[in-house]
């Protein structure tokens, strides 16, 4: 249980580390991911609508913004859980940063060919006016995101030993 717990706990603290970063960003005026869009997607999965042309130009849905912080959490803790399956036990209890990283790496896969197709904005934002930018954007926040998890993890075992 304690495994579960912790990872939970992990996710939790990679994700905020990634909203930090993001809260940085915005303070100099670089716009990041809007949640509320992920809300918009996740939203009109009922209707069997999985794919949009523009997804700004969607019909916003009830609680979008909501939703869309909740898919962001609950994707960061099931890619903590992909760390832990992959690493193992042993890996919470004596992290290291590379595994970490990999993971953090690793996760690009799922806005590149999974969530900006489906926003309609291409393959890797290929479709967007910017693309290379969008990319290294990306690149770096899920960079961040692995930092989070070896951060928070190491964090995690500090509050565990003080207690």
């Amino acid at each position: 249980m304690n495994i579960i717990v912790n990872t939970i706990l992990v996710g939790i603290g990679a994700t905020l580390t990634m909203d930090i970063y993001a809260l940085i960003l915005k303070l100099f005026g670089i716009k990041s991911l809007d949640y509320r869009l992920v809300g918009r997607w996740i939203g009109h999965f009922p209707e069997g609508k999985f794919f949009h042309n523009k997804i700004m130009d969607a019909p916003p849905v009830q609680n979008e913004q909501i939703i869309g912080w909740i898919a962001h959490y609950s994707i960061g803790i099931t890619f903590a859980f992909l760390l832990v399956f992959i690493y193992g036990k042993n890996w919470l209890d004596k992290p290291t940063l590379i595994p970490a990283l990999i993971i953090g790496i690793v996760t690009i896969v799922a806005p590149f060919f999974l969530m900006q197709p489906a926003f309609g904005f291409g393959i890797a934002g290929s479709n967007l006016p910017n693309p290379g930018r969008v990319m290294l954007m990306s690149f770096i926040i899920h960079c961040i995101f692995g930092i989070g998890l070896y951060l928070s993890t190491l964090l995690l075992n500090q509050i565990i030993k003080a207690s």
